[in-house]
Formats: structure tokens, C-alpha cells, sequence
């Protein structure tokens, strides 16, 4: 497994590699590995002949107020994993090689990227869309892999993708949960033992709906109602959002529309915000 820090020299690699008639997959992470990211990495794996994982805490998706500078990082953890599972290439570039001094560009889907957690996040989306074109760019893969738990980040991409004409295929890949169900993320590790049992009333409201919608309730308005109940009774948990949107465009819907609806929510416990949703 090489690590490749200088984006001409991956460019240059990935030119080599398509000249050669080879398929590159891309999976794009910001390290910290959980079994979230080893199921994108070894399905990667499966997609092609050439596996680029790139390994990057990217700074314009957070506000100042965020957690950039104390996002958690293990960068040899990381590299065990990713050469375990047989990548061939960890792009794992400074801020300074993806953004230089005099960088002026990004990227903005608008409109989707101001619903759900583009309300707390303003510029969340904008960072994102931003450093995954660049990365799109960098790579020059034929196949990436995101995980359906950022349900809203991998919408906002295909809009970008299709809008761009750009020639990818995108996948999107489960949820990985806990044994409890709660999704796994990096940003679990900043919860305390109290904290992180509580944090399973986000999954429990997912599930609350999802069997009242099979017992014939559509009424997003009483879905939420019920969703609120449960995950106030978590005494650390204050609600970011809970929406039931179009899968397509992220427009509030009064009804499930089934195969079309997405169940999402963000909440705060203590300090920590996790995000969770489930397709309908």
C-alpha cells in the first residue's frame, strides 16, 4: 500500500492507472476508522482493480465554532486497517496541498444544501461539495462510496454529480449500527458512558416509525410527534431537526410516500451532535 500526500502526484498515478484501461474506486473518508468505513472500503475493494481511500479532515465544512481542531484522528490505526483490507493507495494530503493560500472556489448545490443540517450548518455543505469535486478531480475514480448514515451529504452529491455531467458512479452503502443500533461514527467517541446510553433514542424513534408506518400510519406530523416523545425522554438529548422529506429534492412531505421518503434527525447530547435517518 503506498500513502501519496501531493495531489500532482496522485493525478499523475490515476492518469497512469486509466491508461492502462484500470477501474478506480474512491472511497472518501476523514479517517478515524469504525466499521462504517471499513464496509465502504471493502466493498471498494470488490468494485475495481485500483482502491484509493483518501484520508482527510476537511476545514471548510466546519464553522469556527465546530470541532475541526479536536476531531478525533489515529492516522497508524488507520493505515493498519486500510493496508488489512488490501487499499492500494491512502491519499492523505495536508490542508495546505488541498487548499493553498490564494484558493478562492467552491462549490454550492443550492437550495438542498439548506434544509436539515444545512439550517445549523450554513456552510456545511458548501466545504463538502467543495472537497469532494476536488477529490473527484484529484482521483479521477470511476466508481466512489458513501454511507446512506450522511443521507443528506450523498443526495446533495448525486444532485452534483448529475447537475456537473460528471462521468462517476456513485454508491451508496447501509448504515452500520452499534449493537444497540446506534449508527457508528467518529463522533462517538466524544460521548460519556451516560451520554452514550442515551444516545440510543435516536434509533429507537427510527424504529417507532417505521413500525407504525407498517401498521398503515403516514401523517408525518403524527410520525414526528411520536419521534419527539421518545427522544425527549433522554434527559442530556436537545433536538437539532426531526423531518420526513422527498428522497429527490428534500421538501417537507405532509404524507410518507413510500420508496420516496426519508426519516432523518439531528440531535444534540451534551455537546455532541449525531445525525440518523431511515428510507421509507
Amino acid at each position: 500500500m503506498e500513502i501519496i500526500t501531493a495531489v500532482e502526484a496522485l493525478k499523475t498515478q490515476s492518469r497512469q492507472w486509466r491508461s492502462k484501461g484500470k477501474t478506480i474506486v474512491l472511497v472518501p473518508t476523514m479517517g478515524y476508522f469504525h466499521e462504517g468505513h471499513l464496509s465502504l472500503i471493502r466493498e471498494g475493494r470488490r468494485q475495481g482493480d485500483i482502491l484509493v481511500v483518501s484520508l482527510f479532515v476537511n476545514p471548510t465544512q466546519f464553522a469556527p465554532s465546530e470541532d475541526f481542531d479536536t476531531y478525533p484522528k489515529d492516522f497508524e490505526r488507520d493505515r493498519r486497517l486500510a493496508e488489512q483490507i488490501g487499499v492500494d493507495v491512502i491519499f492523505y494530503p495536508d490542508n495546505n496541498e488541498m487548499y493553498p493560500s490564494e484558493y478562492k472556489t467552491y462549490i454550492e448545490v443550492s437550495e438542498l444544501g439548506r434544509k436539515l443540517c444545512g439550517v445549523s450548518r450554513p456552510t456545511f455543505f458548501r466545504g463538502v461539495t467543495t472537497v469532494v469535486l476536488k477529490l473527484f478531480t484529484i482521483v479521477q475514480p470511476h466508481v466512489v462510496l458513501f454511507g446512506w448514515k450522511d443521507a443528506q451529504q450523498f443526495i446533495i452529491i448525486q444532485r452534483m454529480v448529475e447537475d456537473l455531467n460528471l462521468d462517476v458512479q456513485l454508491i451508496g452503502m447501509p448504515i452500520v449500527r452499534e449493537p444497540d443500533g446506534l449508527a457508528m461514527s467518529s463522533r462517538n467517541a466524544y460521548l460519556s458512558s451516560q451520554e452514550r446510553k442515551e444516545a440510543t433514542v435516536l434509533y429507537s424513534a427510527l424504529q417507532k416509525v417505521q413500525s407504525l408506518i407498517g401498521e398503515g400510519v403516514t401523517e408525518a406530523a403524527q410520525l414526528r410527534s411520536e419521534m419527539e416523545t421518545i427522544v425527549r425522554s433522554a434527559p442530556s438529548v436537545r433536538i437539532d431537526y426531526i423531518h420526513i422529506v422527498s428522497l429527490h429534492d428534500l421538501q417537507q412531505l405532509d404524507h410518507v410516500e413510500h420508496g420516496k421518503t426519508l426519516i432523518g434527525l439531528a440531535v444534540f447530547i451534551g455537546n455532541t451532535r449525531l445525525i440518523d435517518n431511515i428510507r421509507v
